[in-house]
């Protein structure tokens, strides 16, 4: 049951005892509790940034301050826990990512994941080659090889600088997801089909920049059996969420994640978020009320997702998935991968690192799992 069986996963000059990042999960699901507990075993523990300051007391009249204050704590809050490696994913759909991502650079987190989008041209305020000279990496959460490739030519073309690292989700993961509800089932958006694709394209880069890419798979890897057959195709980590939602550690409340040890697989649903995009959830009767046509009123002091128009949203976002976080399914719903229903139990994180260094090895020597 030995992790020295799983290879180390190098980001430039930052390594990983364990291939595995665990995924930020948003609206206080991964805090610094579980980032923490992460990095303290060995892989890279990450916090959600997209609405991190919702318990603050003035999230409704200074929004971007109160978002900014409680990610710097967080931030600390994990430092002081671990010396371990931790990151922060922050969407490009949020209204103020980039204020999002100066704080994670200025607490000094050693990644920032972005996803929800191609980070082409940022503002004035990002200046990232620049950025890239503090140290902190910001890695790109990417859904296909196409999507890889332009933000690979741009960033190369007009920084002359590419990414250190590289996460291709597919469409199996939890929350919202980079494709069409239409195309989530086509054969070529499998992560088995993505996954080497990435790894050729951006071979071109790694001579031109002298320097290994890593590329790291997501979206439904559950086992360490699932890793052991993603990296044989050329991907050098993985990024899990959903099984962390079972864990003490994890910091949503014990009935978020009962929500998750209750669940059978048809339970796990995609739905049409008010963000504009399609996600992956946990049915409830919350969300069987919207899709009877329900209407929640809300009202909406600031536009915290640039994509959503909440002048027609059935209901908040934001406030259905911190009343879920706090174990109010009565007024929200849980974001959940599609292996969302195997979660069978809650466990310390060391004890599930265990498991999947154990499922890894014996998929490694061809004993079943």
């Amino acid at each position: 049951m030995s992790r020295e069986n799983m290879p180390r996963l190098e980001i430039g000059d930052r390594v990983a005892k364990v291939p595995i990042i665990q995924g930020g999960m948003s609206v206080g699901i991964s805090l610094a509790g579980l980032a923490s507990a992460v990095a303290n075993e060995g892989g890279i523990g990450v916090i959600g940034a997209a609405g991190i300051g919702a318990a603050e007391p003035d999230i409704r009249t200074n929004y971007k301050n109160a978002n900014k204050r409680a990610l710097s704590t967080e931030i600390r809050r994990a430092r002081s826990l671990s010396d371990g490696l931790l990151g922060v994913n922050i969407m490009l759909a949020l209204s103020d990512w980039d204020e999002m991502v100066l704080t994670s650079f200025d607490e000094g987190a050693d990644f920032v994941f972005i996803g929800s989008g191609l980070l082409l041209r940022p503002p004035p305020t990002l200046d990232l080659v620049e950025l890239n000279k503090q140290g902190t990496k910001i890695i790109p959460v990417i859904s296909g090889a196409k999507g890889a490739r332009v933000l690979f030519t741009y960033w190369a073309k007009n920084y002359d600088y590419v990414p250190e690292a590289i996460v291709i989700e597919g469409p199996k993961a939890g929350g919202h997801l980079g494709f069409r509800k239409e195309d989530l089932d086509k054969p070529e958006n499998r992560l088995e089909e993505m996954i080497p694709q990435v790894v050729e394209l951006i071979k071109p880069f790694e001579e031109r920049f002298d320097k290994r890419i890593p590329v790291i798979a997501a979206g439904g890897i559950f086992t360490g059996a699932d890793i052991w057959e993603i990296m044989k195709l050329g991907a050098s980590g993985v990024q899990m969420a959903t099984r962390f939602v079972g864990t003490h550690e994890c910091d949503a409340s014990i009935k978020f994640k009962e929500a998750y040890l209750n669940s059978s697989k048809d339970d796990i649903m995609i739905i049409d978020s008010p963000v504009g995009m399609p996600g992956r959830a946990i049915r409830n009767q919350f969300l069987e009320d919207v899709s009877a046509g329900k209407k929640v009123p809300f009202l909406c002091p600031w536009k915290c997702l640039r994509t959503c128009d909440y002048r027609e949203s059935p209901y908040c976002i934001a406030e259905a998935l911190l009343h879920a976080k706090e174990g109010k399914f009565e007024d929200g719903f849980a974001f959940a991968g599609e292996n969302a229903y195997r979660v069978n139990e809650i466990v310390s994180v060391r004890e599930l690192m265990d498991t999947i260094a154990d499922e890894y090895d014996r998929a490694s020597k061809g004993l079943p799992v």
